[in-house]
């Protein structure tokens, strides 16, 4: 990746970014919940009693509270490079499913080798552009046999929102996302084995684009790449975009596309349990996600 790349994401930007949004994550990830939840049912065919499970990408800790009370003899760690999120992460703790709670770089894992059974990782890898050097501190921590399942985001996703901005101006607005078969060629650079992918679609509606901006400043997702425009965003190039963006809206209400990949991959190839295929290779699909949900949301 160059230096002039103007997709290179900021790191000290995306953590800042994230670490003011702890307190508004949960009432607006809706989407990231669902995905979320999806990825825990990925997990029921296996009959895993794992000694340490690490949650890579923890955010708020609402699925590190999840994995505890599946994992009950598991030492849990919710790991997260933003200290505000894991902060509103002691929320979701409870005298019988507590987990303990790192901040870190999931590049750089204060973890010893080969220390855990499962990593989990829901929606995290797409901010480590490119994942190799997480994919290869995944591998690094965990056991031989260890299992990775995670969810990431690719190239369709905010499809709509970059195409109009792409008609506003020259800047990039939205996050380069690798496909499902880069994700997959990662994951064997990287040392995994039977890496198992597949992809879902899901789409979120919403009256106008301000509403879908909104959103993503509330769960922290903020333009963080190199080219995007470091002044005030004037209001002839937000009216511009807000204009193109129109041209998708159907039925009184404009989309935001998700792309969504589902991967799970073992640390070796030398026996030990399998994913199963039918647990993961689900077809692809086009989920709507009703408006009133979003907006009936509650914090938890």
């Amino acid at each position: 990746m160059s230096v002039h790349d103007p997709f290179r994401l900021d790191r000290p930007g995306v953590r800042a970014a994230f670490d003011r949004a702890g307190a508004t994550y949960d009432a607006a990830a809706v989407l990231q919940a669902r995905v979320g939840e999806e990825l825990l049912e990925r997990l029921e065919p296996f009959d895993f009693d794992p000694a340490v499970t690490l949650d890579l990408g923890a955010g708020t800790g609402r699925l590190s509270g999840r994995l505890k009370r599946r994992y009950r003899r598991s030492r849990v760690i919710a790991l997260d490079l933003a200290p505000g999120m894991l902060r509103e992460a002691a929320r979701h703790q409870g005298w019988l499913r507590r987990f303990d709670r790192v901040c870190a770089d999931a590049g750089r894992l204060p973890l010893s080798s080969e220390c855990a059974d499962v990593v989990f990782s829901n929606l995290m890898l797409q901010w480590c552009d490119p994942p190799d050097s997480v994919l290869a501190e995944v591998r690094r921590v965990l056991k031989p046999r260890g299992f990775f399942a995670f969810s990431t985001l690719g190239p369709d996703t905010l499809k709509e929102l970059r195409n109009a901005w792409g008609e506003a101006d020259a800047s990039t607005h939205v996050n380069r996302f690798l496909d499902m078969h880069d994700v997959g060629d990662a994951l064997v650079r990287a040392g995994f084995t039977e890496p198992v992918l597949d992809v879902e679609r899901l789409t979120v509606s919403y009256a106008e684009v301000r509403s879908l901006m909104r959103d993503l400043k509330l769960i922290g997702a903020r333009n963080m790449t190199a080219g995007r425009w470091r002044g005030l965003t004037g209001k002839g190039r937000l009216q511009r975009m807000t204009e193109r963006y129109e041209a998708y809206r159907r039925d009184g209400r404009l989309p935001a596309t998700y792309e969504v990949i589902y991967g799970a991959a073992w640390a070796s190839g030398d026996g030990g349990e399998r994913p199963s295929r039918a647990a993961h290779n689900t077809p692809p699909a086009e989920v709507h996600i009703p408006p009133a949900q979003i907006r009936r949301k509650e914090r938890t």
